[in-house]
């Protein structure tokens, strides 16, 4: 199947990369956000995230005519869903976002295209969503009525990109193609193919939403032993990272560094899904989530026992007054990325709790969110003169060279910078 248009619903941190460098292949690339806004900068050859080497993309198959952006779903041969799949607020899964695509590009649909959930999904969402299509569209046929002879293809293919390397990543990495039949397998395979350099792995679509779940919380797993390790060397009175660095010589050995919890819309969400649908038998992977989410809430004690040893030493000194800096509120280093960030929820929940003003230095982003505007953005310079008390979320490249931190301040390093 020849696949000339292509239809991104989402263009969002994967969305967007993944509708630009089809774009780059000279593909038609119709891309398709619910955010005016988002869609008017991409139109202008401008980009609304943060990802290396975006813009100048973006910037080119626009100018070229390969990419556009719109507020509706249009007619194409391959449609992409690349949506957020949050959770609610007992850990369920939220397939409202995709259920939303799914009925805005079933009016489009026509024979012998094929649809792409991109959206990490629990599993069995590609069955729903193919469900879904059906009820939608009955003038069509879909895999599970027709099997290879149905109208329409549909398939699984999750991302499993990295943050800050989206662009090389997206090409260089393999591909997991989960088809709800073979011959949906293959032509998503062939449709991949346009730029993925790394093989494309074909498997049905459980086992497709399974692996990309299975991956990210093999690496949750891992991070809450090191952030549980880390919490326990402090009761000891022994540093977390030279410990680390010290038991990583052993040949067998590689435990992953610290830090003030784990966050973004993957490793943090993911591991639910599992737990969501096999809650007796997800132990360890429950357990992990709660380590990891309970590991903002140590930090932000430590700041307040801080901020209680100062008050005794400065009797000056009125806790409305003090000051704390916060460097980092991204979700991991050298990105603009806020979502699920625990840095940004520390930072939140300490100025609710301690009712101080804080000084926050991230320098990826222009602007707070809404909700902490009372809060002043700043950079380094300001913050290390002003504030009585620091608190390293993030190992952003501009505080790895901030030696003032280690001149007798007030520090809470939950980052490891002062250990670099």
């Amino acid at each position: 199947m020849s696949v000339e248009k292509i239809c991104v619903i989402g263009l969002g941190y994967i969305g967007l990369p993944t509708a630009a460098i089809f774009a780059s292949r000279k593909k038609q690339v119709v891309g398709v956000d619910i955010n005016p806004r988002t869609v008017d900068i991409i139109n202008r050859g401008a980009v609304h995230i943060v990802e290396p080497g975006l813009e100048l993309l973006v910037h080119a198959v626009i100018t070229q005519g390969y990419l556009r952006a719109t507020t509706k779903v249009e007619p194409a041969q391959a449609f992409l869903i690349a949506v957020p799949t949050p959770f609610k607020d007992n850990h369920e899964p939220d397939l409202s976002y995709i259920r939303a695509a799914v009925e805005a590009l079933a009016p489009a649909l026509k024979k012998r295209d094929l649809v792409i959930l991109e959206s990490t999904s629990p599993v069995g969402t590609t069955e729903r969503m193919a469900q879904w299509l059906a009820r939608a569209r009955p003038d069509l046929t879909f895999p599970a009525t027709h099997g290879e002879a149905s109208d329409i293809r549909i398939a699984h293919c999750p991302e499993r990109v990295l943050p800050g390397h989206v662009l090389r990543e997206l090409v260089s990495n393999d591909r997991i193609i989960g088809g709800l039949t073979p011959a949906c397998s293959a032509a998503a395979a062939q449709l991949y193919q346009t730029f993925v350099e790394g093989q494309c792995l074909v498997t049905d679509a459980r086992t497709a939403e399974m692996c990309k779940l299975t991956e990210n919380s093999f690496r949750d797993v891992n991070i809450a032993f090191a952030n549980e390790l880390s919490m326990i060397c402090a009761q000891l009175r022994i540093n977390p990272w030279e410990l680390i660095r010290l038991a990583n010589h052993h040949p067998r050995v590689n435990i992953l560094q610290p830090g003030p919890g784990v966050g973004g819309h993957c490793i943090a969400v993911d591991p639910w899904f599992i737990v969501s649908q096999t809650p007796e038998l997800a132990r360890l992977i429950r357990t992990a989530r709660e380590v990891n989410e309970y590991k903002p809430q140590w930090v932000i004690q430590q700041v307040k026992l801080a901020l209680a040893t100062l008050l005794l030493k400065r009797t000056d000194l009125q806790a409305g007054s003090v000051r704390i800096a916060c460097y980092g509120l991204a979700f991991k280093a050298d990105i603009d990325d806020l979502r699920e960030s625990p840095a940004l929820g520390i930072a939140r929940q300490l100025g609710k709790e301690l009712g101080v003003k804080l000084l926050l230095v991230e320098p990826n982003i222009e602007g707070l969110p809404a909700d902490m505007a009372m809060h002043a953005l700043t950079d380094t310079t300001d913050a290390l003169e002003r504030a009585q008390i620091h608190v390293v979320l993030v190992r952003h490249r501009e505080f790895m060279s901030m030696p003032a931190l280690r001149d007798g301040l007030l520090v809470i390093d939950a980052a490891g910078v002062l250990a670099a």
